[in-house]
């Protein structure tokens, strides 16, 4: 009977194959379970590792902030050690998961070369950013005179410096144009000394001159009495016997010793008969007659 015979074959073609699907079951139940064991110990990796970094970066700021370092820095470079470390952790979690980190590490370097070379600029003026907080050339307040500008600092940052001029105009400064050259730190000392030049004529008394002027500042409470002021004839004009003046004051009062000096020795000299000589150029006219 060929149909019982059919029906016989198929029972024994089931029966065979349910040891065969059983195999199946079970070698996707343990996979499932191997992968979930990989995923947890993954995943307590990264929450341990993540924890010990942060750990790590107070650790490590705090022993900065003891050391007296700039706090831009303190924060810049335990952000900076905290990034590493949680690379690290996040790599040795993936690789736990069974993904090969090594190709995973080169994308990682390739990627960093790129950044790398795409931002050498920022990386220049990051790099001069930490010179200057390290070193302190200036602070926050002095007066400067670098990059070609002058102006009080207001901040500085990693990457650039905030000026103020005199006229009250911001400027920021990338922080590789200030470590390119020189830096004239205006404001690093307490006192500075006034450089003035003053002129008389040649028929005017020179000792005459001298004392009105020691007069006016010895009269100014703003001059310091020590270093003593320095008043001496330094040059033979074409048209003035000119004297250098000399005094020293606080920094604060630079300007405004020097506007009030200059405004005072004029009307000085104005009532005392000393003459304040100019370039002067003599004109003749000759008249030719007519022949």
């Amino acid at each position: 009977m060929p149909e019982e015979e059919e029906l016989q074959a198929a029972a024994e073609a089931a029966v065979a194959a349910q040891p065969a699907s059983q195999n199946t079951v079970d070698q996707i139940i343990e996979s499932l379970t191997a992968f979930a064991i990989s995923a947890l110990a993954a995943l307590v990796i990264l929450i341990i590792g993540l924890f010990i970094a942060k750990k790590v970066k107070n650790i490590f700021a705090n022993a900065l902030n003891k050391k007296g370092v700039d706090a831009t820095l303190v924060g810049f470079f335990s952000s900076l050690l905290y990034g590493a470390i949680a690379v690290f952790v996040v790599i040795a979690a993936i690789g736990k998961l069974g993904v090969q980190t090594t190709s995973f590490a080169a994308v990682i370097a390739a990627a960093g070369l790129a950044i790398g070379l795409a931002l050498q600029g920022s990386l220049s003026n990051f790099a001069s950013g930490v010179l200057l907080i390290l070193f302190k050339p200036f602070v926050a307040g002095n007066v400067i005179k670098a990059g070609g500008e002058i102006g009080s600092v207001v901040e500085v940052g990693l990457l650039t410096t905030e000026l103020k001029t005199p006229d009250n105009v911001k400027i920021i400064m990338p922080n590789s144009a200030i470590m390119g050259g020189s830096i004239t730190n205006i404001s690093a000392h307490p006192t500075r000394r006034v450089d003035m030049v003053v002129g008389v004529g040649y028929g005017d008394d020179l000792n005459k001159a001298k004392q009105i002027m020691e007069d006016l500042l010895a009269a100014d409470e703003r001059v310091l009495k020590d270093p003593a002021v320095t008043i001496a004839v330094s040059n033979l004009g074409d048209s003035s016997v000119d004297f250098v003046v000399r005094p020293w004051v606080n920094a604060a009062d630079y300007w405004a010793v020097k506007f009030d000096f200059t405004k005072a020795v004029k009307e000085a000299f104005d009532a005392q008969g000393i003459s304040i000589p100019y370039p002067q150029r003599d004109v003749h006219m000759h008249t030719v007659s007519a022949s």
